[in-house]
């Protein structure tokens, strides 16, 4: 029996466990899950706007220098499943908070790096340890955290994950402008370490938490198990898919915006970036909805927004563009922030290894459709990177009618108590 079943069928003591919205205990843990998820992705992409900086420093192609974001981000996705095998083991709190530290360390130590080898060596090996928290973090607020506080909790958190992103980009251009590409991998480090003491000191311990032996058997038939599921692969399709579209967007609406007739600047192409902040108040609002309303009934609806704003950057005019951009970016993190919430809530005891599953189909989306897209761009500019990234959505789309519909698992029967948050 999961942790799930023991609070919903156990004594009425045993609920009073979980954390509830609004108490001390709850946001001591969104405190902690905020800076953990801000450290960890502001930490991770902090080399991309400084990139035609290490190309010139190190006498490398830029395709060479964006390794030191691709790499980190694949190890990344690489780590996710083991390291979940590793919280399923040792608890989730252990593994963030070691996560977090070793990856501060990392980060401080590719300041000192004297060729572009090492530094690419070290932003490997800060993803494969950065892979620790994302990989833990749904599975702890799913374990530890009401039924009716999770959406709100992931949707915070989401929110830390879309702030650090856009602050390390900004941080990491703005400090290299003042010093030097080194000096701002090491404040980026600084940033990391402090958010490592702050989740050390505030996230709560776990009380519900339960040793999964790590077994390659056990490890396989809960991967059937999840896959057998008739909601979880669309989830984890839905993330393949959306995230692609994400990626897809952002990666080429520079080359469209940076042409005739708009011929923005460097300045302010990275300024689309500040949409980021529609995303990070999305992925708070629509976790609050989905705890209200039910998973299924928002999915839908925030991919139907995202839809609208893809369209609209058809447009010729370049405030409608900009205002399509935010729009899209609304409805992607909220459609983010509901499937990954949803995912964690039906896999029951199994949400470790749902997650990393989720997180890894949710970068290898990025990686595939992102570069695909650009195939578009060549062949028929920003009208065929439109219907390419279109059509995903519109298949995630269709994919979250379905899920409007679907049972709910035999496996997790708490979720019978209060299928609306499901």
């Amino acid at each position: 029996m999961g942790a799930d079943e023991v609070v919903h069928f156990g004594q009425s003591a045993q609920r009073t466990e979980l954390i509830e919205a609004g108490t001390a205990a709850f946001r001591r843990a969104n405190l902690a899950m905020f800076f953990g998820g801000f450290a960890t992705f502001a930490m991770l992409y902090g080399t991309q706007p400084i990139l035609p900086r290490l190309t010139s420093v190190f006498g490398i192609s830029p395709a060479t220098a964006s390794l030191s974001v691709s790499g980190g981000m694949a190890a990344l996705a690489a780590m996710l499943i083991p390291a979940s095998v590793l919280s399923d083991r040792f608890g989730r709190g252990p593994v963030m908070k070691w996560s977090l530290l070793l990856a501060a360390l990392i980060a401080c130590a590719s300041a000192f790096a004297s060729s572009f080898d090492q530094l690419l060596v070290l932003r490997i090996a800060l993803g494969a340890v950065l892979a620790g928290l994302p990989a833990a973090a749904i599975a702890y607020l799913g374990e530890e955290l009401s039924p009716t506080a999770q959406g709100r909790a992931l949707g915070l958190y989401i929110a830390g994950n879309t702030l650090g992103g856009m602050s390390g980009r900004f941080i990491a251009a703005a400090v290299t402008d003042w010093s030097s590409w080194r000096v701002a991998l090491a404040v980026l480090g600084l940033i990391g370490g402090l958010a490592a003491v702050i989740f050390w000191r505030q996230l709560p311990q776990s009380r519900h938490f339960r040793v999964r032996a790590a077994q390659l058997g056990r490890i396989l038939a809960d991967t059937r198990a999840l896959f057998a599921d008739r909601a979880l692969p669309c989830l984890f399709l839905t993330a393949f898919l959306m995230m692609g579209a994400f990626v897809g967007l952002y990666n080429y609406l520079g080359f469209r915006l940076g042409a005739a007739p708009f011929g923005l600047g460097q300045t302010e192409l990275g300024a689309i970036f500040l949409l980021y902040l529609v995303g990070t108040w999305s992925s708070a609002w629509s976790g609050q909805l989905a705890d209200r309303y039910g998973r299924r009934r928002v999915l839908w609806m925030m991919i139907t927004i995202s839809c609208g704003g893809l369209l609209a950057t058809l447009s010729s005019h370049l405030p409608i563009i900009i205002g399509g951009v935010a729009v899209f970016t609304f409805g992607y993190f909220g459609a983010h922030t509901t499937a990954s919430g949803w995912t964690s809530r039906r896999a029951g005891e199994r949400r470790a290894l749902a997650a990393a599953i989720y997180l890894f189909s949710y970068y290898l989306g990025g990686s595939v459709i992102g570069s695909a897209s650009g195939l578009a761009w060549d062949v028929g500019g920003w009208s065929a990177v439109v219907a390419v990234l279109g059509l995903c959505a519109a298949v995630a789309l269709a994919i979250a009618v379905r899920l409007r519909s679907v049972t709910l698992p035999a496996t997790n029967p708490a979720l019978a108590a209060d299928p609306a948050t499901c």
